[in-house]
C-alpha cells in the first residue's frame, strides 16, 4: 500500500522528493474531490493531508476518518507549522471510541 499527500505547493512538492505521490489543491472543493477520489484508490493504504486544508472540509475528512479503517487519514503540519489550536492524539481517541486514555 502507498502513501500519498494533499496539501499545499511545498508540502506536496517537498514529499515527492522522497517519492512520495500527491495532489496541491487550493481551494476546499479541490480538496474534497482530491480526497474523495484518494480515498478510491484501492493501493492507497495512508492519505497524509495538511492540518490547513483537513480544517476547510472537517466534515468530509471525518466522515471517512471515522467510519472507514482504509485508508487511514493522518493530519500533518504545513510548511507553517502545527496549529496551535490543535488537539492531541489523545483528544482524537478520546472523540472516535470515547475512552480517555
Amino acid at each position: 500500500m502507498k502513501f500519498f499527500v494533499i496539501g499545499d505547493e511545498e508540502t506536496v512538492l517537498g514529499f515527492h522528493l522522497v517519492g512520495i505521490d500527491g495532489e496541491i489543491v487550493d481551494t476546499p472543493d479541490q480538496a474534497r474531490l482530491s480526497l474523495k477520489n484518494t480515498i478510491e484508490k484501492m493501493d492507497v493504504g495512508v492519505i497524509l493531508i495538511t492540518e490547513r486544508i483537513a480544517d476547510g472540509i472537517r466534515a468530509d475528512v471525518d466522515q471517512y476518518f471515522y467510519k472507514m479503517p482504509v485508508p487511514l487519514i493522518i493530519e500533518i503540519p504545513d510548511r507553517y507549522g502545527a496549529q496551535k489550536e490543535r488537539g492531541t492524539i489523545h483528544d482524537v481517541i478520546r472523540n472516535a471510541i470515547g475512552v480517555h486514555v
